[in-house]
């Protein structure tokens, strides 16, 4: 049974492939097709083996997930021929490794911020900053990160795992972060690519396929990126904010993580020194101090009335 395009019999590998496959024309790669009408989008699948220097035949195999002991030179041979970045090649590495489901997932472990992440995000300060699960569940934020990223949520509501702000579902189906973001095209393919490398980590976690194919069902926009296969490792990015108190300002979204990456993420925001963004942001880290913030969001109410 397919479940919305996330886990599948074939697995994620056989699914990578073939959509890659298909977004690699023939005049990409310099092949001559003299005018003949092609039936399949994309290369056919003997001539990326033929790019990748192995046999048709076992490479359909491949693709068609019936062989899961390709070699790493073999993945780098594929990777070269489909023109993978790098972030792309790893990616297929990893699904290589996934291990054939069949026995029973075991119930997921929930997600927490260790003392040393709550000590970082305290000591950031100004900074806006957010604590993100595997799931782009908000764990955490400073005041300065509620304020730039959800200051229309209730700043207490990562505390309640019930209540916990989803980033993925913010972007696809809040209006307020929708505005936000002047690319948000950008912004959601992004957070696409970053699941899809998620889901590719930990596939049997139902939690997070539960998370997929609600975004599949209930956005089309969704539906069309994750089909893409795209992955992104969002680790930095730059992104114009139209934020509804300081105005318009760019920031750069930093990602850090441990370094096994299994682990919840810290996302922190900054701007060039000196630019009227980080004035910006400055102004931002005034305005979400306790006495401020009340103040600052009963004019920006009286404003949009």
């Amino acid at each position: 049974m397919r479940i919305l395009g996330f886990m599948n019999e074939q697995g994620h590998l056989a699914d990578f492939l073939q959509a890659r496959r298909s977004q690699l024309r023939p005049e990409d790669i310099g092949l001559a097709t003299y005018g003949e009408r092609r039936r399949v989008p994309g290369l056919r699948r003997e001539e990326l083996a033929m790019l990748a220097g192995v046999s048709a035949p076992y490479y359909a195999r491949l693709e068609q997930g019936q062989s899961r002991n390709a070699s790493r030179e073999v993945l780098d041979a594929i990777a070269n021929a489909l023109r993978l970045d790098d972030s792309e090649r790893a990616h297929l590495h990893t699904l290589a490794r996934t291990p054939r489901r069949g026995s029973r997932a075991g119930r997921p472990r929930a997600e927490h911020v260790t003392p040393a992440t709550a000590a970082l995000l305290a000591a950031i300060g100004g900074a806006p900053a957010v604590v993100i699960g595997r799931r782009t569940d908000v764990l955490a934020w400073n005041r300065p990160g509620h304020g730039l990223f959800a200051g229309h949520l209730d700043p207490e509501s990562p505390t309640s795992p019930a209540r916990r702000p989803n980033m993925a579902r913010l972007v696809f189906f809040d209006e307020h972060t929708r505005e936000l973001y002047a690319d948000w095209p950008a912004k959601a393919r992004a957070v696409v690519g970053n699941l899809r490398l998620t889901a590719g980590r930990y596939p049997d976690d139902p939690l997070l396929a539960g998370l997929i194919g609600e975004l599949t069902v209930r956005s089309a926009e969704f539906a069309t990126m994750w089909a893409d296969h795209r992955v992104l490792a969002c680790d930095v990015a730059d992104y114009e904010m139209r934020h509804p108190l300081v105005g318009t300002l760019t920031v750069t979204q930093q990602t850090l993580q441990n370094p096994q990456g299994n682990g919840p993420a810290l996302v922190v925001a900054t701007a060039a020194p000196c630019s009227p963004s980080a004035e910006a942001l400055a102004l931002l880290a005034h305005v979400t101090t306790p006495q401020e913030a009340a103040e600052a969001n009963r004019s920006a109410g009286t404003r949009s009335v």
